[in-house]
C-alpha cells in the first residue's frame, strides 16, 4: 500500500513532504513491530538498545556515557533504565577501575540469553523487508545515511 493510501492523501506540497511522511510513517509501523515483540519479554525498547550496545562492547564494560552516546534514543535517561535491567537481573554495575567518578556496566549470561531470543526479530523484519532486493535496501540505507549525516542544524535544539 502506497504511503497515499495509508494516510489517505493524494497531494504533498513536494516530493520533500511526501518523503518526511512517509519515513514518518515507516518509523511508527516500526516502531510498533519492535515494542509489541519486546514487550513480550518485558523490555522497553530502549533496554533493547543497551543490551545489544553491551552485548557488542563484551566483554569490554561501558559507563553508562559511553552507552548514551551510542544509543538511538540520546535523550533516554540512560542511568534509570539501567537500573531496571540491574533489576531484571540483564546487566552488572560496578564502580569504574579507571575513573572513580564513573561506573562500569556489563550484560549478564541472562541478558545474552534473553538477546539471542530476541535476534529472531531480525529475520521477521527482514522476511517483511523481503518485497525490495537487497541492492534496493543498500541504496535506501545509504540515501538515509546521506540524508541524516547532511548538515542538520535545524534539527538541534
Amino acid at each position: 500500500m502506497t504511503i497515499e493510501e495509508e494516510i489517505k492523501q493524494n497531494n504533498f506540497a513536494s516530493s520533500y513532504e511526501k518523503l518526511a511522511f512517509n519515513l514518518i510513517y515507516s518509523c511508527r509501523w516500526l516502531e510498533a513491530f519492535l515494542k509489541k515483540n519486546f514487550a513480550e519479554q518485558g523490555l522497553t525498547m530502549q533496554q533493547y538498545n543497551i543490551l545489544r550496545i553491551l552485548r557488542g562492547s563484551a566483554p569490554v564494560p561501558l559507563s553508562t556515557l559511553q552507552i548514551r552516546e551510542r544509543m538511538i534514543d540520546k535523550m533516554s535517561d540512560t542511568s534509570r533504565i539501567v537500573s531496571r535491567l540491574i533489576l531484571k537481573k540483564l546487566v552488572t554495575k560496578q564502580a569504574s577501575k579507571r575513573d572513580s567518578r564513573l561506573v562500569d556496566v556489563c550484560i549478564t549470561g541472562t541478558g545474552l540469553a534473553l538477546l539471542e531470543k530476541l535476534d529472531n526479530i531480525d529475520s521477521k523484519i527482514a522476511a517483511h523487508l523481503g518485497r525490495i532486493t537487497e541492492g534496493e535496501a543498500l541504496l535506501v540505507s545509504n540515501l538515509l545515511d546521506k540524508m541524516h549525516t547532511a548538515d542538520n542544524e535545524l534539527l538541534l535544539p
